[in-house]
């Protein structure tokens, strides 16, 4: 792919935003689009890039959607009664890349339902956060045919520092949301050693340090727990509701291949709990809190 290939990017978040500057800044020619239509203003007079309109998807070579879950993506591209989407106005031989963190099975359907279209599909959710997302070094978990993938690695590699390919369409979306669930049960875990810690008069700062310089070390431990927690900021980034979304999806993926998951559906119950009584604003980082208060 050239430098000055055409790339239209859908959902200018916490997270699109700054994958989509990566994008812009890299020379890529971008159209970008966004619900809130200020933000997406915003966007394109601070990076010099247009926005997305039926006049302009006929032009592109990929769409990347970024945006919250299936549901929304698929009425993005395949509009509401199927036939009036962004993907019906792009042209046969495209690629449509879904980085939102969706659900497998639907992304694989969806897949069949583009290529339908003339439009090979790549589904690419990815991990690391903000920070990641800023500086261009996530991990993109990469699902769907490997030859559209090398076609677009160097797109990519313009987000991400490691880009992994998982297997058929799906895959990637479904490695994200146990990668999540691995995440997500470690960060209760080290929630909950802290509060102990704390209860038994072992400063939060200390047990922190223990973590990190013995086995119980982990990504929550190092990255978050200071950062984020103790300071009281909150500010990783990331959602509670979407982690919780997240972990209902690996559930559910687990009860599609029929497996039992005892511990992920107590953890799974705890971040349900915690996502009731939060604002879709809430990071997910404010579990310390909200377990600190005895959920």
């Amino acid at each position: 792919m050239s430098s000055r290939a055409r790339v239209g990017f859908i959902g200018l978040g916490m997270m699109g935003y700054s994958m989509a500057s990566r994008i812009a800044s890299a020379g890529y020619d971008l159209f970008v689009l966004d619900a809130d239509d200020k933000r997406a203003d915003r966007f394109c007079d601070e990076q010099q890039t247009q926005g997305l309109t039926d006049s302009t998807a006929p032009q592109l070579d990929v769409l990347i959607t970024m945006l919250p879950n299936s549901a929304i993506v698929e009425a993005v591209l395949l509009g509401k009664d199927g036939a009036d989407g962004w993907a019906h106005m792009l042209a046969e031989g495209s690629v449509v890349i879904d980085m939102s963190s969706s659900e497998p099975a639907r992304s694989r359907d969806l897949s069949f339902r583009l290529a339908e279209l003339g439009l090979d599909y790549l589904d690419a959710p990815v991990s690391g956060g903000v920070v990641k997302a800023v500086s261009g070094t996530l991990a993109i978990l990469v699902g769907g045919n490997a030859d559209v993938l090398e076609a677009q690695r160097s797109l990519l590699a313009v987000m991400g520092q490691k880009i992994l390919h998982i297997g058929s369409a799906g895959a990637g979306h479904a490695a994200k949301a146990l990668n999540n669930y691995v995440s997500a049960t470690g960060l209760v875990a080290t929630v909950e050693a802290l509060v102990v810690a704390k209860k038994f008069g072992i400063e939060p700062e200390i047990m922190t340090d223990v973590l990190n310089s013995a086995s119980g070390r982990s990504n929550t431990s190092e990255t978050k727990v200071k950062q984020f927690m103790l300071s009281g900021t909150f500010g990783s980034g990331f959602a509670l509701q979407l982690m919780a979304k997240d972990l209902n999806i690996a559930l559910s993926l687990a009860n599609a291949v029929g497996y039992e998951m005892p511990m992920g559906k107590r953890s799974i119950e705890i971040w349900n709990k915690a996502a009731g009584v939060s604002k879709p604003t809430t990071d997910h980082t404010e579990m310390y809190r909200i377990l600190g208060e005895s959920l």
